[in-house]
């Protein structure tokens, strides 16, 4: 006998202890012992249901309502299966097989498609390409416009600012354009500072000119005329080697900030930290020489930086001078002069006479009033690394143009990856300031490390601050470092692999490739960074030119031992001799110590020691002909002497015959054998070489097929060395 009670879910307090019966005691789980209770509780359930109805209509009506919510106290020796074909078996959650007749499922008797793996999409770029982007921060970013420039999640951001020990209440906080840059580095992405100058005091400040050119045509020179000292008489060689910066005061009152650049070919690096920093080029060409590759080299740079150009012809008063050739030639090159309906001033000076002057100042004043030169003067400073050196009394030191606000003697600054607090500001002329403003090229005291040239220089509000600046930018600066050598290694071993894939099958061999290993030490940075990039690019296929370590300052103990370790001689330019204990070690341990104080000379012996060290390549060569004019046979000869032999009757008509040589026979012009000289005999006698004109006997081994007029060529092999070749701009390079 099944008994169903059903009801409301939830509504009495019975219905619920029926249910509970119910889920307690199952089909499965009923027993004889069990039954007797379970037939008592039930009718005493349901009697208690049933007196809480008014009368039968109403117990009718209600159970009627109560069925359709599915809820019932079934018996329990039905299953759900059971009770599911005679209800629906999707209201209880069961899936019953419909019947039918079944369907035999098709075979797919075509080949398998061979479909290309596709990985999965990473949620976060590769470090190769984070490493080459570059972002723009600025104060008061939030975190979402950070992370959306970055390229990152907002969770990710908000934990690297946790990791540096900043609180994070929200997404939208603004952060410090330092933090910002923490955790751009901490990503892997480069960074470019904006600066707002709302707000700001901006004032007029003088323009920045650098000069440049080809070497020897006079730019030091011209500098001097203009601020009435000599510069050029003290620089080694006559030319400029450094890169300087100073402060001219015009005749009319105004004063302008001149850069002069080295014309060598070595120093393409100071030329171009020139052009990025200036709002005006001076492009100084001699009216002798005309347009030179410096000349272009210096065009190109300023095109690059879209500075505009002031076009100085000079050397005018020598006999051979030809400003309309020179002005020619610019125009040929795509400079739209004035004179030709463009917008490019071209002034005729001399130097020595100190003609054209006045002119020059008046277009350079012109060009910046055009330009409307304005820079905020209030506020942390931003400049400019132009050269840094190290002082042995004072330490690192740092020249720079200030481009914005002002530097102040205190501060906390971080340049490059170095950090320190200014001690001291002194001028160009040496005098000690308490701050520099726009436009001011100066010397600051105090960094705690030798920064790059080239740096920028930031101002941070606390000592912490810039430890971690300093910090994080070595680090990137490692990573990257490691990275791009990484991926040199991988491009060699590639270009590796196609070579010996071209090469398979070639007889010939190659000859092995040395490597010279050199320290180089100089006086200042950019110095270091010239010399070690000429010294690059003597680089030849069998010479590699591995620069080991570059640093500014004297030579030390310290560079002996470690070219001592590594196998490396040191190069020094400009620095002072090194006392009588360093050469001792040296010479102890077989340290080449080279001190050049010219460009020119040092590019000149490192070449001639590259091609000295370079294993050179074995060519054949033709040392010697010879025409055979008759043909001896010697017959009859004993078992001990071998059998009969046929001498070549010959007489040298060019060059000489080695018997330690190879001979080549020659038929109509057509190689007929080659072999090794058994015997050369003249008159009778054994010899080793017989010179151009002289008669002679030869005997050819394994060969006796002579003919009258054929050609015997001597091969000699001969060691190649490469050349080192310097040009008239200076351009050096080694031909293999």
């Amino acid at each position: 006998m099944a008994w169903r009670v059903a009801g409301k879910k939830g509504t009495f307090t019975s219905l619920t202890k029926a249910l509970a019966v119910r889920s307690r005691y199952t089909a499965a789980s009923v027993s004889k012992s069990n039954l007797e209770e379970v037939q008592r509780t039930i009718p005493v359930l349901v009697g208690q249901i049933q007196g809480c109805f008014l009368n039968a209509a109403q117990w009718k009506s209600n159970c009627t309502n109560l069925l359709t919510y599915r809820t019932s106290i079934r018996c329990f020796h039905a299953s759900p299966e059971t009770l599911a074909w005679k209800k629906e078996p999707e209201a209880l959650g069961l899936k019953i097989q419909k019947k039918g007749k079944f369907k035999k499922r098709t075979k797919d008797s075509s080949p398998p498609v061979e479909a290309p793996y596709v990985p999965p999409k990473l949620k976060r770029a590769a470090s190769s390409s984070l490493s080459d982007r570059t972002v723009e921060i600025f104060e008061g970013m939030t975190i979402v416009e950070l992370a959306k420039r970055c390229g990152v999640s907002i969770p990710v951001v908000q934990d690297i600012l946790k990791n540096v020990g900043e609180k994070v209440d929200s997404e939208y906080d603004p952060l410090s354009i330092d933090i910002s840059e923490l955790v751009a580095m901490e990503i892997g992405v480069n960074v470019r500072r904006l600066h707002s100058n709302e707000g700001a005091e901006v004032l007029p400040r003088p323009p920045v000119v650098t000069v440049m050119g080809h070497v020897d045509h006079g730019k030091t020179s011209l500098l001097d005329a203009l601020r009435l000292t000599s510069v050029a008489a003290k620089e080694a060689g006559g030319i400029t080697q450094h890169l300087g910066a100073f402060v001219v005061g015009m005749s009319s009152g105004a004063s302008i900030t001149f850069l002069d650049t080295p014309g060598h070919a070595a120093f393409s690096a100071m030329r171009q930290r020139g052009a990025a920093v200036t709002d005006i080029v001076v492009l100084v060409v001699a009216a002798d020489d005309g347009v030179m590759p410096q000349t272009l080299e210096a065009m190109s740079h300023a095109k690059a930086a879209d500075v505009p150009i002031v076009v100085a012809v000079n050397k005018c008063d020598k006999p051979a001078a030809n400003p309309e050739k020179v002005k020619i030639q610019l125009a040929t090159e795509g400079l739209a002069l004035e004179e030709m309906g463009g917008d490019i001033q071209v002034v005729e000076v001399s130097a020595v006479t100190k003609t054209g002057l006045d002119k020059l100042e008046e277009a350079l004043l012109l060009q910046a009033e055009m330009m409307d030169l304005k820079s905020r003067v209030d506020g942390p400073a931003q400049a400019y690394v132009v050269e840094a050196r190290v002082d042995r009394g004072r330490g690192p030191l740092a020249t720079a143009i200030v481009k914005a606000g002002t530097l102040v003697c205190g501060q906390h600054v971080v340049v490059g990856a170095e950090w320190g607090k200014i001690r001291a500001i002194r001028d160009m002329l040496g005098k000690s300031t308490d701050r520099a403003r726009p436009a001011m090229p100066v010397e600051i005291e105090g960094l705690k490390g030798l920064p790059m040239a080239g740096d920028d220089i930031i101002v941070v509000h606390s000592e912490e601050r810039a430890r971690m600046l300093s910090a994080g930018r070595k680090k990137k600066f490692e990573k990257d470092r490691l990275g791009r050598k990484m991926e040199s290694e991988k491009l060699g071993a590639l270009v590796l692999e196609s070579n010996l894939e071209d090469e398979e099958g070639e007889v010939e061999e190659k000859p092995k490739r040395v490597e010279m290993t050199i320290i180089v030490k100089a006086d200042v940075q950019g110095t270091v960074q010239a010399v070690t990039d000429a010294l690059k690019s003597l680089d030849s296929p069998q010479v590699f030119v591995n620069i080991v370590h570059g640093g500014v300052g004297p030579i030390s103990e310290s560079d002996v031992d470690l070219a001592q370790a590594c196998g490396a001689f040191i190069v020094g330019f400009s620095i002072p001799t090194p006392p009588g204990s360093i050469n001792q070690a040296a010479n102890k341990a077989g340290i080449k110590i080279k001190i050049h104080r010219v460009i020119y000379h040092l590019l000149e012996d490192i070449g001639n020691s590259i091609v000295e060290k370079a294993p050179g390549t074995f060519e054949t060569k033709v040392s010697g002909e010879a025409q055979i004019l008759s043909i001896f046979e010697l017959k009859g000869r004993s078992k001990a002497k071998g059998d009969d032999v046929k001498i070549a009757g010959c007489r040298v008509i060019d060059g000489r015959l080695i018997r330690s040589s190879t001979m080549r026979l020659l038929r109509s012009g057509e190689v007929v054998f080659e072999g090794s000289c058994a015997s050369l005999k003249r008159e009778k006698q054994d010899v080793e070489a017989v010179g151009k004109g002289n008669e002679c006997g030869l005997v050819i081994q394994n060969w006796d097929d002579f003919k009258v007029g054929d050609v015997i060529q001597c091969l000699e092999q001969v060691n190649r060395k490469p050349k080192f070749i310097s040009s008239q701009s200076g351009a050096v390079r080694i031909e293999c």
